[in-house]
């Protein structure tokens, strides 16, 4: 168990790394202006961010996906495996539940950390910026609108989270029960990449319309006065102004970001498991499959 918190939180650490940058793209595409757009798509976000910001204006907000890693981590970790063995049988159905059940219990510290990312994202430049960094950010939040400004976007993550990690781990257990991920097997690590890359993208299709009124719900007052009441009132707004397109806005950055956030976390599991425990016996092979869903969702992803 403790091995497999480890290979998690290593496999969640590089999912973040390599999917920061998207997800950076993802939540400027889908809260700019529709009257005065920014940005023209995915790539035009990329080469602005790159050339007004460096590099480094892609991971803006990482402190706070990387800050609450852990935690996530232990809870979906924890949720998923007891809910799962209390639940007294592993067939879909149950994946399903058990996934929903950890995705929900980790929206505690899913959604302030996604608000802090979201504002960081947001921020300008140079002096003009107005956070140092995530803790400040939520702090600053906490002491002009208490604890519930701190988990603004609550309801829409709980929305998105509980039926997005229901489908990733559902897919995922059909994915390498289809491939036949079995122990040994000289294609192991092939095959949970792409069960992993797979499921990510599916998870991700499910719940995106939620993502994007989550997004904005986030971002709402950061640039000029509150606009919206909630998430139907952020809904209505939303297609009213700019029809049901809006709710892919930053779709392709997103699935761009999601087989390979799964790939590097998937690898990265396998190896630090590989390493650490040497020779395994089968009990202890059994458990590297069913390790790696939990640690593939818990950014922020996301997934």
């Amino acid at each position: 168990m403790a091995l497999d918190f480890l290979a998690g939180c290593a496999g969640g650490v590089a999912g973040v790394l390599v999917g920061h940058p998207f997800d950076t793209v993802k939540v400027r595409l889908q809260v700019q202006s529709l009257e005065k757009p920014q940005y023209r798509g995915t790539m035009h976000c990329f080469q602005s961010i790159i050339k007004q910001e460096s590099v480094l204006g892609l991971y803006k907000g990482l402190g706070s996906p990387l800050m609450g890693l852990t935690f996530i981590n232990a809870l979906v970790f924890g949720v998923q495996g007891n809910t799962l063995r209390a639940l007294g049988q592993d067939s879909p159905l149950n994946q399903f539940l058990a996934g929903a059940a950890a995705g929900a219990i980790q929206c505690v510290i899913c959604c302030p950390m996604e608000l802090a990312k979201t504002r960081l994202q947001l921020q300008d430049v140079g002096a003009a910026r107005t956070y140092r960094g995530s803790l400040d950010c939520l702090a600053q939040i906490y002491r002009r609108e208490g604890l519930r400004g701190v988990n603004r976007g609550m309801v829409s993550t709980l929305l998105r989270e509980t039926p997005s990690f229901g489908v990733y781990f559902l897919s995922y257990d059909l994915g390498t029960r289809a491939l036949g991920c079995e122990p040994g097997d000289a294609l192991l690590v092939p095959k949970l990449l792409l069960a992993g890359g797979t499921s990510g993208i599916l998870s991700w299709l499910s719940t995106y319309p939620v993502d994007v009124v989550k997004s904005r719900l986030q971002a709402d007052g950061v640039r000029g006065a509150a606009r919206y009441r909630g998430i139907v009132d952020c809904a209505r707004q939303s297609y009213r102004a700019e029809g049901w397109r809006v709710f892919t806005r930053g779709l392709t950055s997103t699935l761009l970001r999601a087989f390979p956030v799964n790939a590097a976390t998937f690898a990265t599991v396998t190896i630090v498991l590989t390493y650490t425990r040497g020779p395994e016996d089968p009990a202890e092979d059994e458990g590297v499959p069913a390790a790696a869903p939990g640690s593939a969702l818990a950014q922020p992803s996301s997934l």
